[in-house]
């Protein structure tokens, strides 16, 4: 057995990928979801295992599969123009406008806000947005060693502190499980579905699949099928531990509706069940460990970010960058938690259907030869269904095409009806291949 497949180097390395992913919207999501399903909790939290944990492995092995180095360059299959299009819409959501923010108004929520007198105040959040994207900027700045010896130290106790939480739960539950609320009454599944877009990670499985490969290569992994296999078995633990706490999390806020009510958002829920279990203590723990977890995340975007656009607009420094997305970031923070949800849903809605048709794409890349046309009108017709989605979800509803595409495109009431034509536009841009080079005749595999 080679060194890279080693029980406790691949548990290792397991672990480093879930903590990559297991930020902020992995925290909260999950309990909202299990207060608002409540009986219907079962199926609700099926679905969004699917994207919230099913996506992200796919876009991992598929990034392994296709054996390019970054996003962009696996985009480009498609056009030059998309693969930056793509390519930027990814990297501003999973950072300044969306992702980033959520880390600090996420850990505002649960670990500043329970012990604030002055709910209504904003001045708070003002104060702790400065502090908590001062050390942020600094970090990105001076060091990046910071980022991996907190995670190390972070992320198991985070573990341990929300194991003891999810524990508790199961054990004394706060309440009994009540009825659904109107949103999950019915198709509960597909509205968990949609619900897992929010923890935005089959979009991060784009940027933290390159890290895994190349740590896999370091280790000596060299033909497709090794990187393949190596990445396959570290982004199988990373899922395992995400499904376990987010059924354990969506359980824990089905059975907190009976005591607590249905509050705001998720921060808010489990910052209120802390402090039912454990007192004033549970606060604390849980607000050190995960203001800290937060930072961390929030770090970690950061650096990223600026790295991959110094590297796309050299004009501008990594360390300019860097401060640009602190600063516009903090700007955004302080919007507020659920004004951050409600702003990123009409963009993931957008987004992910995109991403899951480039997963699928990249997988039947052999069995189409490669054939750009596939790639390009297969793409062009989901853009079409997921921009008017994410018209529909901003509340811009065009009666007529709503009443068209829900007479003639199956699942398109409960947010899937871009798959047909997804289908539909890669037989046709396939035929069109064929029509455009006069045979059969296998092109090229890009590699």
């Amino acid at each position: 057995m080679s060194s890279r497949d080693s029980f406790s180097y691949l548990i290792a390395v397991g672990f480093m990928l879930f903590a990559l992913f297991f930020g902020a919207g992995n925290l909260i999501f999950p309990v909202q979801l299990g207060q608002l399903a409540g009986e219907n909790v079962f199926s609700a939290n099926l679905g969004f295992l699917i994207t919230g944990v099913g996506l992200p492995v796919l876009g991992i092995l598929a990034l392994a599969f296709s054996g390019k180095s970054d996003l962009e360059s696996l985009a480009g299959r498609v056009n030059p123009l998309y693969a930056v299009f793509f390519t930027v819409a990814l990297y501003l959501t999973i950072g300044p406008l969306f992702a980033i923010p959520r880390t600090n108004t996420v850990s505002y929520e649960i670990g500043i806000a329970p012990f604030v007198s002055n709910q209504a105040s904003h001045i708070p959040l003002v104060i702790y947005t400065v502090i908590f994207f001062g050390l942020t900027l600094y970090f990105s700045l001076k060091s990046s060693k910071i980022v991996d010896i907190v995670g190390k130290m972070l992320t198991p106790i985070l573990l341990i502190v929300i194991a003891i939480l999810i524990i508790a739960a199961f054990v004394n539950p706060i309440g009994a499980i009540q009825e659904p609320t109107e949103t999950y009454l019915t198709n509960s599944f597909f509205k968990g579905f949609q619900d897992g877009y929010n923890t935005m990670d089959a979009l991060a499985a784009f940027v933290f699949g390159i890290i895994v490969i190349n740590i896999m290569k370091e280790r000596g992994a060299r033909t497709k099928k090794e990187i393949m296999i190596s990445t396959g078995k570290v982004a199988l633990i990373a899922g395992v531990l995400l499904g376990a706490i987010y059924s354990s999390l969506a359980f824990l806020g089905a059975t907190s509706v009976d005591g607590l009510g249905i509050l705001d958002n998720g921060g808010a829920v489990l910052a209120a069940a802390s402090q039912h279990f454990f007192g004033w203590y549970g606060k604390v723990i849980l607000a050190v460990i995960v203001i800290a977890a937060c930072l961390t995340t929030s770090i970690g975007l950061i650096t990223s970010c600026a790295t991959y656009f110094a590297k796309l607009i050299p004009a501008l420094s990594y360390k300019k960058w860097a401060v640009i997305f602190t600063l516009f970031s903090a700007v955004i923070s302080n919007f507020g938690l659920n004004t951050i949800i409600s702003f990123s849903i009409p963009v993931l809605v957008l987004l992910y259907p995109l991403a899951m048709c480039l997963m699928v794409l990249t997988f039947l890349h052999p069995l189409f030869k490669g054939r750009k046309e596939v790639y390009q009108v297969s793409i062009l017709f989901t853009f079409i269904l997921s921009v008017n989605d994410g018209l529909n979800a901003a509340g811009v509803k065009i009666a007529a095409i709503n009443d068209l595409f829900t007479s003639v495109l199956p699942l398109y009431t409960v947010g899937l009806g871009w798959i047909v034509p997804a289908i539909v536009g890669g037989v046709i841009g396939f035929l069109i291949s064929i029509i455009k080079h006069g045979s059969l005749s296998a092109e090229p595999i890009e590699e």
